[in-house]
């Protein structure tokens, strides 16, 4: 009999008690916008960004409405304006993209190799072609490209980083955590990341003259004074009255649910890693499985699982995807024609100018993903695994 799980692999994390708690009591007192004309000691939001800068060991928070607007906010904040190229890695989700076309600039798609991440000569030789100043670097899937030899790349030719690190809350590079080393570094608190709030973003940063203007753009109003984690009174002076308001700050009610999921964050990526490494060890057995490399300076945060059908045509694959789909396991398919869901890449994204990509386009042709929720058990894991397997087999002459 063919395994099958029952588990959803589309159910997130709930957040804990507590966050319902903070939750409960922020609704009966009704102050569920951030700021408060008569001021906001103990506003919930003030003091997740204070907490957040402390994790990430990082001056200044910004805390916004999503992922999708840290990033903009962030860009906008470092100085992007319309026309203004900036480059980004191929892999990725449309959001990201999608910022820099929200600020009316030029996205210049670089290149990645079999590890999922930048191609550093690509990104040499587009920055070099290009004159790009900025780039969006991406942690898509949670995978981290060599940060040193990128963060020297871009000092040596004068470029300014802002991190995406959606899928890195708590992953690291050679002991630093991802969100320090761009200018920036963008997060988000979507439902399938660490900290589950729905929607939800934050921008850590060093850099006081980008914080108070992130601050200012994400809708403070003249209540900037009532952010904790921000710069003093005379850099806001520099910028009051020059800074549009973009209404992308976060309510205190998602801060609030926010603010007790973390501490969990050791425990939830020590699983997340367990759940990963386990299934991941039993699908490389297969002959048709190779999985991306993990160096030994990455410490990653999985929350989902990424691998190569190889020696399968599309049709092969999609047929894989479909008989896995009907035993429990949806495989979302980055080969596609279509964007599917989530997943789209560079042919899909029609606002941007078609860019030729084929190492990128053949590094993708076969990636497949899978969703790792917490709530899977050891059992559940292990028929995950087996599903895959068996629907693999099934492709096999």
């Amino acid at each position: 009999m063919r395994a099958k799980l029952e588990f959803d692999l589309a159910t997130p994390e709930a957040p804990p008690a507590t966050s319902v708690q903070a939750a409960l009591k922020l609704l009966k007192s009704g102050f569920l916008f951030r700021y408060a004309e008569m001021g906001s000691e103990g506003n919930e939001a003030a003091l997740l960004e204070q907490e957040f800068a402390t994790l990430l060991a990082r001056k200044y928070c910004i805390a916004v409405n999503s992922g999708g607007s840290a990033i903009f906010l962030a860009l906008k904040a470092a100085g992007v304006q319309p026309g203004d190229k900036v480059l980004l890695n191929a892999f990725t989700l449309a959001p990201v993209p999608g910022a820099i076309e929200h600020l009316n600039a030029e996205a210049v798609l670089v290149e990645i190799n079999q590890r999922l991440v930048i191609d550093i000569d690509d990104l040499r030789k587009k920055a070099e072609s290009s004159g790009a100043k900025y780039l969006l670097m991406s942690h898509m899937r949670g995978h981290v490209a060599d940060m040193e030899a990128v963060s020297a790349l871009c000092e040596n030719i004068g470029i300014k980083m802002i991190e995406d690190c959606a899928h890195t809350m708590g992953a690291t590079w050679n002991g630093v955590q991802t969100g320090n080393f761009g200018i920036a570094g963008a997060f988000s608190s979507q439902s399938y990341k660490q900290f589950n709030t729905g929607e939800g973003g934050l921008i850590v940063t060093d850099d006081e003259d980008l914080a108070a203007r992130a601050i200012l753009m994400s809708g403070s109003y003249m209540l900037y004074a009532q952010h904790s984690a921000a710069p003093p009174e005379a850099v806001f002076a520099r910028w009051k009255g020059t800074c549009a308001n973009h209404s992308m700050r976060m309510s205190a009610l998602v801060a609030a649910i926010l603010r007790p999921q973390l501490p969990l964050l050791p425990t939830r990526n020590a699983r997340w890693r367990w759940l990963h490494d386990r299934i991941a060890a039993r699908l490389k057995t297969h002959q048709l499985v190779r999985l991306p490399e993990r160096p030994p300076e990455e410490d990653y945060t999985p929350t989902s699982l990424q691998f190569f059908m190889e020696g399968l045509s599309q049709s092969q694959i999609e047929a894989v995807i479909a008989d896995s789909t009907r035993h429990g396991v949806p495989i979302k398919f980055f080969g596609g024609d279509v964007p599917t869901g989530f997943t789209s890449r560079a042919p899909h994204w029609a606002y941007i100018a078609p860019q030729p990509l084929p190492r990128s386009e053949t590094v993708l042709a076969t990636l497949c993903d899978i969703r790792l929720p917490l709530g899977l058990s050891e059992t559940d894991a292990d028929t995950l695994a087996q599903v895959v397997i068996e629907s693999l087999n099934e492709a096999l002459p």
